[in-house]
């Protein structure tokens, strides 16, 4: 077998270069997909757990201290370093799997769970109420704190509950709110003995003050001013700050009246949380939380084995809460990038099987020579699969590689089985193809025109099977969307089984108008076009293959493109509907005067829509506000009609002359003077409380306008919400009329000129860095290039499976155009014979592509939601993001087909002629 494969691999290194080639990229593409896709998920995780923050991720376990009935010295021994330090490593050593333990982050100690009353009368009283400490012994200070005055406190001897001083340190900002110095002395309430006097011997600056050590408890780090509970008034507030203890001298905290705790702090390491562990480290945290763990971690320290304080023990966390969400988000997200991943992956399958083919289909009368002469179906396909192995294997090994050098990422696993499965492929396309056209031993074969041979029964029922359950399951998914992993895979397979049905209907259905031309066409007096179609209808049979890669490429590419476009879409009306136009200036008071002009001169700016906006304006002087926006209506409705948003014709409006002026007291009846009432663009809800008679509304700056509901909006540029009015500011008093916000159009606007032009008191949005904000988690962004990536990828392997199919035919057309050359054909007439014969396939699959997609899109778009893919929050997001059909993802690609195959018959008809026709005749006869 040796000799065989190294013969043929010197035969043909070209063929075997371009194998390698083939199957070094796939595998490297296929076996970054999962790595990438590992990335910007765990990119995602990091990100929602430190936007959660350590108050939020970390896990604390709490108990109370020994029951009361046990020797006193006993209890302070509980309290002791040793003792928390030996029950923290054995609750760290009891945390599931896959949740890991920041050591340089955790920590443990004793505090007070009642604050303490500090009398002294030098600390701060900003009401006349005492100011109050928590006491809190925690480990580690010293590795957390640079020293700023003083030394770190320390127990002199061994500290019990009787002691009459202890030391303790204070942050740098519980110092100057407390007005604590080095050496205070603050004296905390006693229990059965006298004060407790704390002596201050340090202040301390946190190395890191929102790390876990001081952020999950931030009155270690920031001392508050907190306000008593119930009906008193803001000003009844009194201080509240922390005082760290030494660790030797918690045991002092038991002769207060503070009810101290013991505590163990654990703090997740970030780094070691993986997306994939997602439902595993949720189990950890529920069995932490309520399970075995919490039980075992009670034995640990102790509890069960005291009646006092046996059930007592508890473990808090809000990181359960945290991976739910970022579950949810990554549910929404998953489904749509598998979409592109089966696409893609399809069509990469679909060219190594081609690869295979064409490599048989060019070596036919070669192996079935052998067969003739008595090689063993076994024994060739074996030669064939080692000589295939022998470039693959290699190639494969090469791939992934380069894909785990590219992106490192924690799990290996997934990409060596991708790999693996694309170099499988690869190696079994050829032997199976030779096999299953070689299982007979004939040396000429029969007519393979599409036009003349039919279908088996075996492949009409195989068809008529994968049709049924293709369609079954697109029912399946517009019935129940993508809840569920059942419909996560059913949206990720049904743009390919969509693709599926379309090729095989399309290629039982591609004879029948080939028929309906060949007679027609015989009547025509030129040869060219009957010729063609002549030559279109004896296309081998197995171009199922090539329509299938390309009526996939598509359709992934018809989908990813319109999923691409309405995630744009939706955030940029999301944008828009946030801030109302392109930018927006706008303050809590009247703009300066002139600020318009000079806006308007800014460069980029194209109009600018000046509003007076009352935000608590009262109609009927009823409790209930609604938003009342004062405008020029021809400049507004101008703008309304530019963004898209509310758009209503300007003069419906208008204003006439004394409308709505009331009284600038407020408290006239409410007639709105004079003239008839304001006309009035309202919202629905608005509409439909006020309906249309006139009804008056009291302005924030006192006055009242009459106004009467003419138009009804969803929506309106100005502001957003339920309940909104808009007018014509020429009908309101002076003051209620002057502009408070300013929205701006225009395609190219400056950030930084119209900021500067503004000044630094006015607030200004932007559309685009609004649209920007929309993209909160990796997770987000991640996936975008990664469908974008694949997408593309997609439409590469489809360009390469029509380049396959038309290599494929290129040595009978070359030889085809030189016999008819000797005949008197013209280079012109053979450039026309070959693009019209490459027509037929490339209309079939252009349009197909286009009608399968279009039809992906329609049939699909019931059950795909594209909000959580665009928008940061579902929750807050003003819009829902829908799939729709996008003109462009669906005709470029198809109409790349076309010029494509046109262009590389007409390629092929120019190198051809250029060429000897003898050459190229002894060519075809030695074929």
């Amino acid at each position: 077998m040796t000799p065989w494969v190294r013969t043929r691999l010197r035969t043909a290194p070209g063929a075997a270069c371009a194998l390698a080639l083939l199957v070094a990229l796939t595998a490297c593409l296929a076996a970054a997909f999962p790595r990438a896709v590992d990335r910007y998920g765990d990119a995602g995780l990091h990100r929602a757990v430190a936007q959660a923050g350590p108050e939020r991720s970390g896990v604390r376990v709490t108990a109370p201290i020994p029951s009361p009935l046990l020797p006193q010295t006993q209890r302070e021994d509980a309290l002791r370093p040793e003792a928390l330090s030996r029950q923290y490593a054995d609750v760290r050593a009891l945390v599931p799997e896959p949740l890991t333990v920041d050591g340089g982050q955790s920590t443990y100690g004793v505090s007070t769970t009642m604050d303490l009353v500090a009398p002294d009368p030098w600390l701060p009283r900003p009401t006349g109420l005492p100011a109050q400490v928590s006491l809190v012994a925690q480990a580690g200070l010293a590795e957390h704190a640079d020293l700023r005055t003083g030394r770190l406190p320390r127990a002199t001897g061994q500290v019990t509950s009787r002691a009459a001083e202890v030391e303790a340190a204070v942050t740098v900002e519980t110092a100057k709110g407390l007005h604590i110095k080095a050496g205070s002395v603050i004296h905390v309430p006693g229990v059965e003995r006298e004060p407790l006097a704390v002596r201050v011997t340090a202040i301390v600056a946190p190395r890191d003050p929102d790390g876990a050590y001081w952020s999950v408890r931030p009155l270690l780090r920031t001392p508050t001013l907190v306000r008593l509970p119930g009906p008193s008034s803001d000003a009844d507030r009194y201080w509240l700050g922390a005082l760290l203890l030494a660790p030797d001298a918690a045991p002092a905290i038991l002769g207060t009246p503070g009810n101290p705790e013991r505590y163990w702090q654990l703090s997740p390491a970030t780094d070691a949380l993986h997306a994939h562990d997602t439902e595993r480290l949720r189990s950890a945290i529920a069995s932490l939380e309520s399970g075995p763990a919490l039980q075992k971690v009670r034995t640990a320290i102790g509890d069960l084995a005291d009646e006092y304080t046996a059930g007592v023990t508890d473990v808090n966390t809000d990181l359960d809460d945290v991976l739910a969400s970022y579950a949810r988000l990554r549910e929404g997200v998953d489904p749509l990038v598998s979409v592109a991943a089966f696409g893609t992956g399809t069509v990469a399958a679909v060219v190594l099987l081609m690869a295979g083919g064409l490599a048989a289909d060019r070596r036919r009368t070669e192996l079935a020579l052998l067969r003739a002469r008595g090689a063993s179906l076994r024994g060739l396909t074996g030669r064939l699969l080692a000589e295939t192995a022998v470039i693959a294997l290699p190639a494969g090994a090469l791939g992934l590689t380069a894909a785990l050098l590219a992106l490192p990422a924690p799990r290996a696993l997934p990409a060596v089985l991708t790999a693996a499965a694309v170099t499988a492929l690869a190696c079994g396309a050829l032997p199976l193809r030779a096999a299953a056209a070689h299982r007979a031993v004939r040396v000429h074969g029969g007519r393979e025109d599409v036009t003349s041979v039919r279908p088996s029964r075996r492949r009409t029922v195989a068809e008529l099977t994968l049709v049924v359950l293709a369609a079954g399951a697109v029912e399946t998914l517009r019935r129940r969307g993508t809840s569920g992993s059942a419909g996560d895979q059913l949206v990720s397979l049904a743009p390919v089984l969509i693709g599926v049905i379309a090729a095989l209907v399309l290629v039982r259905l591609y004879p029948i108008p080939l028929r309906a031309l060949a007679r027609p066409a015989g009547r025509l007096r030129g040869a060219v076009g009957h010729l063609s179609l002549a030559r279109a209808g004896r296309t081998s049979v197995p171009a199922t293959l090539p329509l299938l890669a390309l009526l996939t490429a598509l359709t992934t590419a018809a989908f990813g493109g319109s999923v691409l476009a309405g995630v744009r879409e939706a955030r940029d009306h999301a944008a828009l509907l946030t801030v109302g136009a392109d930018a927006r200036i706008e303050t809590t008071g009247p703009l300066p005067t002139a600020l318009p002009d000079r806006i308007r001169r800014v460069p980029g700016v194209d109009g600018v829509a000046e509003a007076s906006i009352a935000y608590q304006a009262r109609p009927e002087e009823g409790r209930e506000t609604v938003a009342l926006v004062g405008v020029d209506p021809g400049e507004y409705a101008a703008l309304a009609g530019r963004v898209g948003v509310g758009g209503f014709g300007g003069g419906e409006l208008r204003a006439a002359a004394g409308a709505g002026s009331g009284p600038a007291t407020g408290s006239g009846s409410g007639e709105g003077g004079s003239g008839s009432a304001l006309p009035a663009l309202a919202s629905p809800a608005t509409a439909a409380t006020y309906g249309t008679r006139p009804f008056p509304v009291g302005l924030e700056d006192g006055s009242t306008v009459t106004v009467r509901i003419v138009l009804v909006r969803d929506r309106t540029p100005a502001v957003s919400g339920a309940h909104f009015l808009v007018v014509d500011r020429a009908g309101l008093s002076g003051t209620a009329a002057r502009p408070t916000a300013l929205l701006l159009t225009g395609d190219h606007l400056d950030a930084g000129a119209l900021r500067r032009a503004a000044g630094d008191s006015t607030g200004i949005q932007l559309r685009s860095e609004e649209r920007a904000r929309f993209v909160d988690s990796p997770l987000q962004s991640g996936a975008e290039r990664i469908y974008t990536t694949a997408v593309a990828a997609g439409a590469g392997y489809a360009v390469l499976a029509l380049l396959l199919a038309l290599l494929r035919a290129a040595p009978e057309r070359t030889a085809l155009l030189a016999r008819l050359r000797t005949m008197g054909l013209t280079r012109a007439q053979g450039r026309r014979l070959l693009v019209l014969e490459s027509l037929p396939q490339a209309v079939l699959a252009a349009l197909g592509g286009t009608l399968t997609g279009w039809a992906a899109i329609r049939l699909l778009s019931p059950g795909i939601d594209l909000t959580t893919i665009a928008l940061a929050s579902t929750q807050t997001a003003p819009t829902r993001a829908e799939l729709h059909t996008d003109a462009l993802s669906l005709t470029v690609p198809a109409i790349s087909v076309l010029v494509l195959a046109t262009g590389v018959a007409a390629g092929q008809a120019w190198w051809s002629g250029r060429r000897g026709s003898v050459r190229e005749l002894r060519a075809g006869d030695a074929r």
